[in-house]
């Protein structure tokens, strides 16, 4: 993103009183750039992977540095990834900076760790380091992060004061102010008079994930990853209670797959997922008794414990929690009863006009299809073992629970319209 320079420190200039500021008719060589890569959200694989991308681009390049703008509480990579990481930030040929921020991001966890191996470190007032845990990443390669302010922050949190103080960070309330500070990084002269101003000329590049890459990284975080499970469950669930497979299948079906990736990149636990998917089972059997039994009271219990202990060391928000589990609850144990009592309930149905009517099989009935009654799918199964054709006409010749009975409209061994008249 060459030429980007102005939009990210416009507002910035400041007196040209510095050493080292060049003449304006000193131009920087295009490729002397600063690379900046955003890492937001949990460290996992995806992000990972596209920081060794951005360091070798960077390499290819030609830049001065490449500078990583941190708001992370923490890494769903293994430690070996972890220390696999930090090697090629400390072996990078182009130097690997770190700013936190904007004001009130943070680089806790095992992410706080990386902090103490780039060549440079800031913070943005209000942003957060600290809580670096138990070391992950080799003494012997890397000694101690922090060198003797590690056990400060291994169970705490410190800000950009305490950090300036010990000469961990320096200050950059901005990206521009610290990507200004760089070494290497050119400014300029403009203006005349009393207050001449200086201004950057090394254009800046932002590395920004793929669609897909964006897609899955956001996926891969709790919060998404526990209500794509929920969603996926609860539409599956209202799936078995309409005719045919429809939107409400696909986008559930979807749901579950993405969940799925997030769970195999999250800590999550096997027997929480078991009591989730328990409570689905649970929630599916009373809504089709058609009202709220013990089954009900069983899938809430799974719900919420299996909810509150999904994921290990990197729980969803407490709101996502409530969101999750009351509406999760209530759509289960009083809505969808109600759906299905009004979709299949005797008084709505009216077996009186049911059975007897004509109608299409929209498919195959052998034994089971769906079939068209009055414009409306339904599922249905032939009442004697001979398939019905796609098209065929069909007569309902019995209700059984959710299904219809049918049979051929021609040849059929009795006439239940003229039974039920009478």
């Amino acid at each position: 993103m060459a030429g980007a320079a102005p939009s990210l420190f416009g507002g910035l200039a400041q007196p040209a009183h510095a050493q080292g500021d060049k003449a304006p008719e000193d131009k920087a060589p295009e490729e002397a750039a600063v690379d900046v890569m955003e890492v937001s959200g949990l460290l996992d694989e995806v992000l990972a992977a596209e920081i060794e991308t951005a360091i070798d681009r960077a390499a290819e390049r030609g830049s001065i540095g490449l500078v990583l703008q941190v708001d992370s509480d923490g890494a769903v990579v293994s430690d070996q990834r972890m220390a696999e990481l930090a090697d090629r930030i400390a072996r990078s040929e182009t130097p690997v900076s770190m700013w936190v921020g904007p004001s009130g991001a943070r680089a806790t966890g095992r992410v706080g760790q990386l902090a103490g191996v780039v060549a440079d470190l800031a913070l943005a007032p209000g942003s957060r380091i600290g809580d670096l845990g138990d070391q992950v990443l080799p003494r012997a390669r890397f000694g101690a992060p922090f060198n003797d302010a590690y056990d400060l922050l291994r169970d705490g949190t410190i800000g950009f004061e305490a950090a300036i103080e010990l000469e961990l960070a320096r200050e950059a309330p901005t990206l521009g102010y610290f990507v200004i500070g760089l070494e290497g990084f050119e400014t300029t002269i403009e203006g005349t008079g009393d207050e001449p101003v200086r201004v950057p000329v090394t254009p800046v590049r932002f590395n920004d994930l793929s669609l897909v890459h964006q897609l899955l990284h956001t996926v891969a975080a709790p919060a998404v990853t526990y209500l794509l499970l929920l969603a996926g469950g609860g539409l599956i669930v209202l799936e078995l209670y309409t005719a045919g497979v429809g939107i409400a299948g696909g986008v559930g079906a979807v749901s579950f797959l993405l969940a799925g990736y997030g769970l195999g990149v999250l800590p999550a636990r096997g027997w929480a997922v078991g009591l989730l998917i328990l409570a689905f089972v649970g929630y599916a059997i009373d809504v089709q008794a058609g009202a709220p039994r013990a089954w009900t009271v069983i899938a809430s219990v799974c719900l919420t414990v299996g909810s509150l202990f999904l994921f290990d060391g990197t729980p969803a928000p407490w709101f996502t929690l409530v969101a999750g589990i009351g509406g999760l609850g209530l759509g289960m144990a009083w809505a969808m009863p109600i759906m299905v009592r009004s979709r299949f309930g005797t008084p709505t149905i009216g077996r009186e006009w049911m059975i007897g009517e004509l109608g299409t099989a929209r498919d195959d009935i052998s034994p089971e299809g769906v079939v068209i009654i009055r414009d409306a799918p339904w599922r249905a199964r032939a009442n004697r073992a001979t398939p019905i054709p796609t098209g065929e006409p069909v007569r309902v010749v019995a209700i059984d629970g959710l299904m219809l009975e049918v049979e051929p409209a021609e040849g059929g061994a009795r006439d239940y319209r003229d039974r039920a008249r009478s």
